[in-house]
């Protein structure tokens, strides 16, 4: 049950503006759920969809994007990656790989439409979702690997996509920046494609889960301590929170941060996830990568996404599309 001091006292701590965005983890059934597995994760999917299919019903397409579905051939089988071009622009463009979020468990790139969609304009750029596979039923390094191929084919086909392989960047919200970390470690060790930004919004980085964060935020209206448990119970199994987990997998781990893309880590102050998010962007700093962090007062996990036209959210957006334009034109 949860604790009512708690839940009061993070609720004072909202800001005003995000207070209703919170609706969003009932309708989702998060908030009526702290552990998350089995026909938990089957309902809540089912949901889910539901109330994305009932949402994207009321967003008008965008007719100034053009959409594109492309099937790369992996060992895995087939994966699906959405293009998004900005019809006005006909020359060679900049990329963003981007990755949905979902907490490694849920979520798809027709959810993200608009948001992809957003970004096409706004930053005169090809937008590439990758539909990843979801954990339970596939787990670590299933989500990383389609990634990683789709960054790799999306510069291979650098000509036959239009785009410039010098400008591709790559990034996501929650578990999707996580994600995004995990493909930039990936792709530097192997000697991969140069990504030339990572955008990370409030990304899942640590598995052990044990930040003081972490452990502040439990049994709240938002992403908690258990949920985010069990994300990395469904993606790893018995090896989360243990002491053979990769880096690929848990950003967190990585010894070395040398060598990464100049980056972008925005968190809210009353994210589970906050402690985690500004450790790795001081260690990144601290190994010599560029890297903006921002950390938002009164917000709770995905603010953006729940309460998009509260100010706070109209603010992040701004802030990561200006950081990625800014990358992408250099």
């Amino acid at each position: 049950m949860m604790n009512r001091r708690l839940a009061v006292d993070f609720l004072d701590r909202v800001d005003p503006t995000l207070r209703d965005g919170l609706a969003l983890y009932d309708m989702l059934g998060l908030a009526r759920h702290q552990r998350l597995d089995g026909q938990v994760i089957q309902t809540l999917r089912a949901q889910g969809d539901e109330a994305a299919a009932a949402l994207l019903a009321t967003i008008p397409r965008d007719e100034r994007v053009s959409r594109q579905d492309h099937l790369i051939q992996t060992p895995a089988g087939d994966l699906l990656v959405r293009a998004y071009r900005p019809r006005s622009s006909n020359g060679v463009l900049p990329a963003l790989i981007w990755l949905h979020g979902g907490g490694m468990m849920f979520g798809s790139i027709e959810i993200d439409g608009p948001t992809c969609e957003g970004y096409a304009i706004a930053l005169d750029c090809l937008v590439l979702s990758v539909q990843y596979r979801l954990a339970p039923e596939f787990r670590y390094p299933a989500a990383v690997d389609d990634c990683y191929a789709a960054l790799a084919w999306s510069a291979d086909h650098a000509s036959e996509l239009t785009l410039d392989p010098e400008r591709i960047a790559i990034g996501g919200e929650s578990a999707g920046a996580g994600l995004a970390a995990g493909t930039a470690l990936l792709t530097r060790d192997r000697g991969g494609p140069r990504i030339a930004f990572q955008a990370l919004a409030y990304p899942m980085l640590d598995d052990r889960n044990d930040t003081p964060s972490a452990c502040e935020f439990d049994e709240i209206q938002s992403w908690s301590h258990q949920h985010n448990s069990s994300a990395w119970q469904a993606l790893l199994g018995e090896r989360a929170g243990g002491t053979d987990v990769e880096a690929y997998a848990a950003p967190a781990r990585a010894t070395d941060l040398s060598g990464l893309p100049p980056s972008l880590v925005q968190v809210g102050e009353l994210d589970v996830l906050r402690d985690e998010n500004i450790a790795y962007a001081t260690r990144l700093m601290q190994a010599g990568v560029p890297t903006e962090l921002h950390v938002y007062p009164g917000a709770y996990h995905g603010w953006d996404a729940a309460a998009p036209a509260a100010p706070l959210s109209v603010r992040g957006r701004d802030e990561r599309s200006g950081s990625l334009l800014r990358a992408l034109t250099r």
